[in-house]
């Protein structure tokens, strides 16, 4: 296939930072696929600057409509798409959100065909690109630095003023944590990379049964899973499979873990079907413990309560009042939960967090893009072609029609 790619500007406010393709990789990909070349529309604000390109180079342009399939990161604004093209970007319309339904309509109306990378997925249903791990990594340092300026203990540079991860971690490595209980939920992507940063500390790693039966002296981290935190009301033992499709017939068993645990770094996927993990009343407890939320799945009005809103890149916290159940200044009163619930966490190391993401692209996307669809990878993805909603996303015309 002969194509001709864009990397657009971010248009999204605030900008992101982060690019699907860094400098060094647009050589990869002209190497790899000879028919293929780069155009690059100029930007101020992406962590690879401009002269990075044109060292390579790489062809800078204000204009992009010469270009066959346009790639960015974020959602692109719709007084930005241009019509008849083919579009790569998360564009956050296919649980219907609704500040995304304009986006949606003025696609369907452009006659553009949506690719959005969140649906890029292998038969087996996984996804095959994410930044996922970037959110756990960083989330998990917030965590930390959150304690720091919460106990006046100790100062960590914010990520964000980070040049990337080697500094973030270099930095982090000066500290010293005193005892302390660390509870992680989740199991995937963006676990993993919150056990990364805390495998810099070499926190010690303990098992659910030990994080709620002992006391240490020593900091350590705990990672449960839904077998851990939830149960079958039916009393059934718990299957995953069962879980996944009957998130409805479960209930939470979360509760011992908010009285043992100091700091709580959320990295779960949570159904909206499935119980909640902790909830306006459980703040209340005169047993509850936990100091600091960092909610890096930031489901707001979710299954955590304190998440009552995102926050951002250079104001991450917030303080959680828990008798009136309100929003109190960072760090304003020792009885308030500190909350980190930043909703672009990679975006505090973009540089990272690209390259990663540019090479999932490269060695599993591409090949099905520029030649053969043989596993329906692109065909999995697409939203939307010929000015209609695939039918993998039908479901959308009534949220596109204003009905929903």
């Amino acid at each position: 296939m002969k194509a001709r790619i864009g990397i657009v500007k971010e248009s999204k406010n605030p900008p992101d930072k982060r690019v699907p393709i860094t400098p060094v990789q647009v050589d990869i990909i002209e190497e790899l696929f000879p028919n293929v070349k780069v155009v690059v529309q100029d930007s101020k604000k992406r962590c690879f600057k401009d002269d990075e390109y044109e060292y390579l180079q790489i062809p800078l342009s204000k204009d992009v409509s010469d270009c066959d399939i346009l790639l960015g990161v974020k959602e692109v604004m719709p007084d930005k798409l241009l019509a008849n093209k083919t579009y790569m970007f998360f564009s956050h319309v296919g649980k219907k959100q609704p500040y995304n339904r304009n986006l949606l309509k003025t696609i369907l109306n452009k006659n553009i065909t949506l690719i959005d990378y969140e649906y890029l997925t292998r038969p087996n249903g996984s996804r095959i690109v994410a930044f996922g791990y970037w959110a756990g990594v960083v989330g998990a340092y917030n965590a930390l630095r959150a304690r720091g300026d919460s106990t006046n203990s100790f100062s960590l540079k914010p990520a964000y003023k980070c040049h990337d991860l080697d500094e973030m971690y270099a930095g982090l490595r000066k500290i010293a944590l005193k005892p302390l209980k660390i509870l992680i939920t989740g199991g995937g992507r963006v676990a993993s990379g919150a056990l990364e940063t805390l495998g810099a500390l070499k926190i010690r790693t303990v098992t659910y049964k030990e994080y709620l039966n002992h006391n240490f002296d020593e900091p350590v981290v705990c990672q449960i899973e839904p077998m851990h935190y939830v149960k079958r009301k039916d009393g059934v033992p718990f299957e995953i499979q069962h879980f996944f499709a009957n998130p409805e017939m479960y209930e939470s068993a979360f509760k011992p873990y908010q009285k043992v645990t100091d700091i709580y770094i959320s990295c779960h996927f949570w159904d909206p079907k499935s119980p909640k993990f902790i909830e306006k009343d459980d703040f209340k407890d005169p047993d509850f413990k936990i100091s600091v939320i960092a909610d890096v799945s930031c489901d707001i009005n979710g299954p955590i309560a304190s998440t009552i809103r995102a926050s951002n890149i250079e104001e991450p916290y917030y303080d959680y009042n828990p008798q009136t159940g309100m929003e109190e200044p960072a760090f304003s009163k020792e009885s308030n939960i500190t909350v980190m619930a930043v909703d672009n966490l990679p975006g505090e190391l973009p540089r990272n967090a690209s390259r990663d993401f540019g090479r999932d692209l490269i060695k599993h996307v591409f090949p099905a893009l520029f030649a053969n669809d043989d596993d329906g990878i692109i065909e999995r993805a697409t939203i939307a072609k010929g000015g209609k909603l695939t039918p993998k996303f039908a479901y959308l015309q009534d949220y596109v029609d204003d009905k929903e």
